[in-house]
């Protein structure tokens, strides 16, 4: 029986370590219209006043395990400058992996209608096994080992330029892997850049249709790039949102979404697994919900 249990666990494992790396090619769907500062620090306090932001992902909901993102944003913009604070929660077999980031943002006119954006992100990041969760000796020696190393310094770095409703951004994730030349920690962490073009334009005059065709490309390490490629639908004054994204990984992004004009923000999306392991599990449900006080 104890055998079966460790076989069980170790083809657990296995399978989780081997997915994760399908689950780090794809984000946060909320990044893409909704809260570009998931993705980028130099977006943080891009509109004026203060912004939090709640995020759950779920992936693969039949297999036992399976992994959960739980992200939380909170940003303030004030004329020149942007603060903000992001906490991630990643949750996947046994592993935990726990990240956050304080982030400053300096948002420079170069005219009327034109501005450059820069952001750094500084935090913390760690690993742990989940004790609890553990099925068989909860001494094992490995694993307390495992638990005991320390926290390491991490950050991101991210420009933007916008004109009027364009925006053009790119992005350096994990710091620390890049400037130490570090291996992934525990958890598979190869996103190395992002970078993204949007533009919003009206389809009618009175502005209550509007659409916001979005390209995107992903650089993974050890894999070949991700293009996202997809649009936005924005009705009753910007009020209401769907969102449709082909990424190159041969998956597919679907959102609802609303922006209130009182401030609050809804985005559900589904995203359709991969075609490497659509035969095996169903893909990720995202659900988030904000707040913006301000102008």
């Amino acid at each position: 029986m104890k055998k079966n249990i460790y076989i069980s666990l170790l083809g657990l494992l296995t399978l989780i370590t081997a997915l994760q790396v399908k689950a780090q090619l794809g984000p946060l769907s909320a990044q893409y219209f909704q809260n570009f500062y998931l993705a980028n620090p130099a977006m943080a306090g891009i509109d004026q006043g203060l912004e939090a932001s709640l995020s759950y992902r779920s992936q693969w909901s039949k297999i036992p395990g399976a992994p959960q993102q739980q992200v939380f944003t909170l940003n303030y913009g004030e004329n020149r400058t942007g603060w903000g604070i992001n906490l991630y929660l990643d949750r996947a077999g046994l592993q935990r992996q726990l990240r956050a980031l304080a982030s400053y943002a300096y948002h420079l006119p170069i005219s009327m209608d034109q501005t450059l954006h820069f952001g750094l992100s500084v935090g913390l990041s760690q690993q742990r096994l989940s004790m609890e969760d553990i099925q068989g000796d909860p001494n094992d020696v490995a694993a307390h080992r495992y638990n005991q190393r320390e926290a390491y310094l991490d950050g991101d770095f991210g420009i933007a330029y916008t004109h009027k409703s364009f925006k053009l951004e790119a992005t350096l994730p994990n710091l620390d892997r890049l400037l130490r030349n570090r291996q992934a920690r525990g958890m598979v962490d190869i996103a190395t850049f992002y970078t993204a073009a949007s533009h919003r334009f009206d389809l009618v005059a009175d502005k209550s249709l509007q659409m916001e065709p979005k390209i995107a490309y992903r650089g993974v390490k050890g894999f070949d790039g991700i293009v996202d490629v997809g649009t936005a639908l924005w009705f009753e004054d910007g009020q209401l949102m769907l969102t449709a994204l082909y990424h190159s990984s041969k998956s597919t992004s679907f959102g609802l979404g609303m922006n209130l004009k009182t401030g609050y923000r809804v985005l559900a999306s589904y995203t359709t697994q991969t075609s490497a392991l659509r035969n095996y599990t169903n893909g990720s449900f995202e659900l988030s919900l904000g707040i913006h006080f301000g102008k």
